[in-house]
């Protein structure tokens, strides 16, 4: 699939674009899209939540369901999610099957990212 990307608004296309339209689904709060209400996930409600096994399966819960809803390019294969360097961040690590290729290239094509999420950085 082709599309721009967010910033420059430059074509882009493969891995680059999934990459780019995962973390644009995960990162939009519910209900925060004109039009399209239901886009998006609970992730961003999540941040600022305790850190605790609770949170972590809502996490866990959220990052899947919203991905199963809105890429079908990606067969998510593995979640993870550690306490980043700063008080309130996170890291999560996603890794998948891209399902946009061949089955032959896809084997050498897993899908892989690490989102920084929360504690706001210092100026």
């Amino acid at each position: 699939m082709r599309g721009m990307t967010s910033g420059s608004g430059l074509a882009l296309e493969g891995a680059a674009h999934l990459r780019q339209s995962v973390t644009d689904i995960l990162t939009t709060p519910l209900g925060s899209r004109i039009m399209r209400f239901d886009y998006g996930s609970l992730l961003p409600e999540l941040i600022d939540q305790p850190m605790n096994a609770v949170t972590r399966m809502k996490i866990f819960g959220a990052v899947a369901s919203a991905l199963q809803r809105w890429e079908p390019r990606l067969r998510l294969t593995k979640v993870g999610l550690e306490r980043g360097d700063r008080d309130g961040a996170f890291v999560l690590q996603l890794v998948g099957q891209r399902l946009d290729v061949p089955a032959r290239a896809a084997a050498n094509d897993n899908f892989d990212l690490t989102l920084n999420l929360g504690a706001a950085r210092a100026a």
